[in-house]
């Protein structure tokens, strides 16, 4: 999914000349704490709550701030984990987006990319994950994923991070397409991988579900 498909077109951004209670006023009925600065279709940054509320002045204009998150942006062809990162990065809640030609196209919150991955087929359908601890130089996914395949199982998505004690060795997590994986963990085991954890989706049984169902419906959530 790329940045463009993402944009929140509920929030509206500010102009440098709007005055402070305007943003104070547009962030109570939005629910959020930063908006977007726009100025003849530039990113100018993000204006939070907290910096109109310390400088204790609302009549003044947002231009007279320093505002902050001037290099928080995406383009618009970049994949949803840039905005993940460029948020992480900067510890803002909301990512501008650009167009080729540097103009503002919208904003995108942390929350829209969190439930855009949710519904991800990744996270969708059903299945057991694995976290190898792997050396740098031994990684490769297409081995890994020969050796996964040849359990009759796919890797739906793999996500790498570096060990925080040992920095010649990663963590690689793997989303698998089956809930079963006792046969494809001893594949990797005698293949000489190191399972660190893993973690098996179950399914509710139908009684259990029904069970479930009435509950849910005697407290009418």
């Amino acid at each position: 999914m790329i940045a463009e498909e993402l944009v929140n077109h509920m929030i509206p951004p500010l102009k440098a000349t709007d005055p402070a209670h305007k943003a104070i006023l547009w962030m109570e009925e939005l629910r959020c704490n930063q908006l977007p600065v726009v100025q003849d279709e530039s990113f100018m940054g993000l204006i939070t709550e907290d910096m109109i509320l310390e400088a204790n002045d609302v009549e003044a204009n947002i231009s007279s701030f320093n505002l902050m998150g001037l290099n928080c942006y995406v383009h618009d062809s970049s994949h949803f984990y840039e905005v993940i990162k460029i948020a992480s990065d900067n510890n803002v809640q909301m990512v501008g987006v650009l167009d080729d030609q540097e103009k503002y196209k919208g904003v995108i919150t942390v929350q829209d990319t969190i439930t855009s991955f949710a519904q991800s087929a990744a996270v969708q359908i059903p299945g057991g994950i694995v976290v190898l601890s792997i050396s740098q130089i031994d990684y490769s996914l297409s081995e890994i994923s020969r050796l996964v395949e040849e359990n009759n199982a796919k890797i739906l998505s793999s996500s790498v991070k570096e060990d925080e004690l040992d920095p010649s060795k990663i963590k690689l997590t793997l989303k698998l397409n089956r809930l079963d994986l006792t046969h494809i963990v001893a594949t990797l085991e005698r293949f000489g991988y190191k399972i660190i954890a893993r973690f098996q989706e179950t399914k509710i049984q139908d009684d259990e579900k029904e069970r479930l169902d009435m509950l849910l419906r005697y407290l009418d959530i």
